[in-house]
């Protein structure tokens, strides 16, 4: 097969698309040929080898944790899924060295959701670990109907989804920190936006009135926003962050997302029922991997990047 693999860490040109064994297929594993393999800012951390502290790395390293395709094979013990079916998956696996930037990828079965039919592969490709994150992110803070909840970096990949997500579970208002420029792409999606800035927390307070403070939030930026928080949030306890640790110092939850089949098959329920939406920024064939690492670097992507192949 096909895939983008590297052998040292480092800058985006240590990626390059090479010729690679096909993965095996275990007994509870389904094989999927990739179609969509979403970006994330945890591939261009795993390139740098921020992360191999937390995971076994292997090389050659092929770099991705999101995919959407078509089961190409399953294992004997595979119940749920056969050849030929659409699917998607968040495939971290607990050591870094096969992932989605490729052709062909195994995941393990329970990982494994049919993929939305409203959705193209592209746009399910995208939407694992960030809907999954969201999701988790929200059911940590207890999410539910009434509340009003603050997402930091709401334009962003999990943000977007975080958004309607929080919408679906009840919440009366969702207030998003964004850049002017992604105002009314967060309006769309039934958000209130807000600017970052120093001033937040006197901002906020003039939009929701009462104690000035909300009922949740969730961050995906860190840095100032997080550290922001414990003063917009009238419990700590229902604060969270996945980019930070240190939110446990303040009260609040670090959140690291977990694969989880199930919930990934109730996001598709929701994208199929018109309830979210996932926002695809750019698209670029597999052998462009790098230039998408850079772009994504650069931050400020509203929504996400997806390879296709």
């Amino acid at each position: 097969m096909k895939a983008i693999a590297l052998d040292d860490y480092g800058d985006a040109d240590v990626l390059e698309l090479r010729e690679l064994p096909d993965p095996p297929v275990g007994p509870d594993v389904v094989r999927i040929r990739v179609r969509g393999a979403g970006l994330n800012p945890v591939d261009y951390k795993i390139r740098q080898g921020y992360l191999r502290g937390a995971f076994p790395h292997h090389t050659p390293l092929v770099p991705g944790w999101d995919v959407a395709g078509v089961v190409d094979a399953v294992g004997p013990a595979v119940t749920g899924f056969a050849a030929g079916d659409e699917v998607m998956a968040y495939a971290r696996k607990d050591t870094v060295q096969h992932g989605t930037y490729a052709e062909l990828v195994s995941v393990t079965e329970s990982a494994v959701a049919r993929k939305p039919a409203s959705l193209s592969f592209a746009q399910a490709g995208g939407l694992p670990l960030a809907g999954l994150t969201a999701l988790q992110m929200l059911l940590a803070v207890d999410t539910g109907p009434g509340d009003v909840v603050l997402v930091h970096a709401a334009a962003g990949g999990v943000g977007h989804l975080a958004v309607q997500l929080a919408r679906a579970l009840g919440a009366a208002r969702v207030i998003g920190t964004a850049s002017a420029g992604n105002h009314d792409f967060l309006r769309g999606l039934g958000c209130e936006p807000i600017e970052y800035g120093d001033d937040l927390p006197d901002r906020l307070a003039g939009l929701v009135g009462g104690d000035g403070r909300v009922d949740a939030v969730l961050d995906f930026v860190g840095g100032a926003a997080l550290a922001q928080s414990p003063r917009l949030v009238r419990s700590p306890a229902r604060h969270a962050s996945v980019v930070d640790p240190q939110v446990k110092d303040q009260g609040g939850r670090y959140v690291f997302v977990r694969p989880d089949g199930d919930q990934l098959g109730s996001l598709a329920g929701l994208a199929d029922a018109g309830r979210l939406r996932v926002e695809v920024a750019r698209e670029f064939p597999l052998a462009e991997a790098a230039e998408a690492q850079r772009l994504l670097e650069q931050g400020h992507v509203r929504g996400k990047l997806v390879l296709t192949v």
